[in-house]
């Protein structure tokens, strides 16, 4: 199934971006539907996105200095949309990685995401830390101009923006996903970054001295091209959701799942394939062995129904046929 459908949503609800913005009811008790943003954290983020650090010269579309491109090893499908990823940690900061899965990042971190839709510049989202504690984030996405010589903050979210198929999300869709860890980060991590196939790898980020506590040995994923190809598309796709340490939240707790698999890579939990969550707790029960078609998270991976749990619920609307074929040709070889 590839046909693009609209954003899933139950009858009788409002689309789930003006229900998300607080312009038009829910109509239903829907986990899709997610708490306005923290007002306070979100007056911290610039109106333009000219004016959030990203840019040296943005109508010429140079990066400034002292900010970082990287690239995760397994991405976040997005309905086949080109992305760019940046980062920025404040002068002399480091991140706390005492903790390997749960980077806690210093006070006026940003990290922004660039989208473009069949060639087109739609978006760039940005996710800044505007706070001490862990929950002290705020997010917004910046859809850009017909030009190309800037982008508005866009709270509200918007559907097949730029003339695209593609939707921005509302700023209250943000913490459906990236509310699911207690870093809130989720593709500058040890896992990402040690996959990563860019310059700027987990290597390079200890080498810059940005961590406070590099990993003590190299980090490898088991298994062979296989495994590793469906494992790291669970947890790039799914673990946010579906994990055993997902934060209490912070307003609403949308995107929560009521079933407990947890498809989350761990730097402590990848010796072997049996060693990871994954296998530990999603075979023999969401995953057969043998069976991909009899598998309930093949079943989710494979509809965009807005009538039937799809996986992933948010920022999608075509199937990822790539992540299935390789999902399916693990589970049956296991």
């Amino acid at each position: 199934m590839s046909t693009r459908e609209r954003r899933p949503t139950r009858a009788g609800c409002a689309p789930l971006w003006l229900a998300a913005a607080g312009l038009a009811a829910a109509g239903c008790d829907d986990l899709r539907q997610c708490d306005p943003p923290d007002p306070e954290r979100q007056a911290e983020l610039p109106a333009a996105l000219s004016q959030t650090g990203l840019y040296a010269d943005i109508a010429a579309g140079t990066v400034a200095s002292d900010v970082v491109a990287y690239a995760p090893g397994f991405e976040l499908w997005s309905d086949g949309a080109d992305k760019r990823r940046f980062m920025r940690l404040p002068k002399g900061a480091q991140i706390d990685t005492s903790a390997q899965d749960a980077w806690q990042f210093p006070d006026g971190t940003r990290l922004w995401k660039e989208f473009r839709r069949d060639g087109v510049l739609v978006e760039t989202r940005l996710l800044a830390k505007v706070g001490p504690a862990p929950e002290d984030w705020a997010a917004v996405a910046y859809v850009w101009n017909a030009d190309g010589t800037d982008a508005l903050a866009t709270p509200g979210g918007a559907e097949d923006a730029r003339g695209t198929p593609h939707d921005v999300p509302a700023a209250a869709e943000c913490m459906g996903c990236h509310g699911g860890t207690e870093g809130r980060v989720l593709g500058f991590s040890a896992i990402q970054l040690a996959a990563s196939p860019g310059e700027v790898d987990l290597a390079e980020i200890v080498a810059r001295g940005m961590l406070s506590d590099p990993p003590r040995r190299p980090i490898r994923l088991p298994g062979d091209a296989v495994a590793q190809a469906a494992l790291g598309w669970l947890h790039a796709n799914c673990s946010h959701c579906h994990n055993r340490t997902r934060p209490s939240g912070d307003g609403a707790r949308c995107y929560d799942p009521q079933r407990r698999f947890d498809f989350t890579l761990r730097v402590d939990e990848i010796a072997s394939v049996e060693a990871t969550a994954t296998y530990r707790t999603a075979v023999g029960t969401v995953i057969r062995p043998g069976d991909p078609d009899d598998s309930d998270a093949v079943e989710r991976a494979r509809r965009r129904d807005p009538d039937w749990p799809s996986m992933p619920p948010l920022g999608t609307e075509i199937v990822d046929e790539d992540g299935l074929a390789a999902l399916r040709a693990w589970i049956r070889r296991l």
